[in-house]
């Protein structure tokens, strides 16, 4: 009985993971995507268990006695699902719970997608094996594209499962913890077949909007400090990847030659790892971000830059309009993922137009 029902488990998870981690009709792909997902699975505990036990560690117990905490206030003060995610804990011993490869081509910033019938196309491909993956954009390499291969602490199955909190949540400030919390579950809200960027933009207006209410009803001045500066210098250095990336397209849609195109590309990325190492320089080696910038700037990962910010104005302003009633602004939401994709996009970027035509004519 155990063996037929793990059996039965391991199919069910293989249509429903190979499409939440992006999958082509891969067997390989479908057994690691299973067998990963299984062994998190296997590893769980409940987190109510594990803070009731007086031998568990201490500072574990209490990292996931915020976690409950920040749960229920998803549920109460944000609206967000009311299930059995983030109720578990697993150790995976490993720092990420996947990584995720994304690729471009040479001269090109429109991302590669993979398509599955249960979710649609995304523009990135997950696995639970880091070698794994390296050994995917190696192979994606060969064929010319530009490809960066991601470390990513935590992955959604939009409900299907109990997503349990992982030792890969743990050890960042409680913002930041609260940060992916809301925005995995914003997931399981609304989510659009074919659209990362519709997807993960709500999610990241849904992820701020909640850390801002969290922090006014249980966090500190410090926090909240800690929490402005490092949003000020996210968007300090998304603004000049977006300007360096708007340079890049220009390039690539000109008529020269590919050779120049090549160089002109070469220039535009090496001019922005220098503003990029001198941004991170106020607060941070510059030696360790070089490093850093140097194998991560290409054009698959400037492509990928606005898909988690892009529409995340529109969102706000969405939600502005509803008086900051979250209720609403998830209806509102629905409503407007059930439009054709350039439709609601036009929409969205409306909305952002007209609060600012708005704004700007209030006295």
């Amino acid at each position: 009985m155990t063996i037929r029902i793990s059996r039965i488990l391991r199919q069910n998870c293989a249509v429903v993971l190979a499409a939440l981690l992006a999958g082509c009709a891969n067997l390989d792909y479908y057994a690691q995507a299973v067998d990963g997902h299984m062994d998190i699975r296997d590893r769980t505990q409940p987190i109510s268990t594990i803070i009731a036990d007086p031998d568990a560690n201490p500072a574990l117990k209490g990292a996931l006695a915020v976690v409950v905490k920040l749960r229920q206030f998803a549920n109460h003060q944000l609206k967000l699902p009311d299930n059995q995610s983030f109720t578990t804990y697993a150790d995976v011993g490993r720092p990420y719970a996947v990584w995720n490869v994304t690729a471009a081509p040479e001269l090109s910033l429109e991302l590669k997608k993979w398509c599955f019938v249960a979710i649609g196309c995304v523009t990135y491909r997950g696995f639970f094996s880091k070698a794994e993956a390296e050994r995917f954009a190696e192979g994606l390499k060969a064929k010319g594209y530009d490809v960066t291969v991601g470390g990513v602490r935590a992955y959604s199955t939009l409900g299907w499962f109990k997503d349990p909190i992982l030792n890969t949540f743990l050890g960042y400030s409680e913002t930041e913890l609260a940060q992916l919390m809301f925005h995995e579950l914003a997931h399981q809200v609304v989510y659009v077949r074919d659209d990362s960027t519709f997807n993960e933009s709500f999610a990241t207006a849904v992820e701020l909007e909640g850390v801002a209410r969290w922090l006014n009803s249980n966090g500190t001045s410090e926090q909240r400090s800690a929490f402005d500066a490092a949003q000020k210098k996210k968007d300090a250095s998304a603004e000049i990847m977006l300007s360096h990336r708007k340079r890049l397209e220009e390039v690539f849609a000109s008529n020269v030659t590919n050779a120049e195109k090549r160089a002109a590309k070469a220039r535009i990325l090496a001019e922005l790892r220098d503003k990029l190492s001198a941004l991170e320089a106020t607060t941070a080696g510059v030696s360790t971000y070089e490093r850093w910038w140097a194998q991560r700037l290409n054009n698959a990962y400037l492509a990928s830059i606005s898909t988690y910010t892009h529409l995340v104005p529109a969102f706000q302003a969405l939600l502005a309009r509803q008086d900051g009633n979250i209720e609403r602004f998830y209806e509102t939401v629905k409503r407007i993922s059930t439009l054709p994709e350039a439709e609601r996009t036009s929409l969205l970027h409306r909305t952002v137009s007209g609060n600012r035509t708005a704004a700007s004519s209030t006295p």
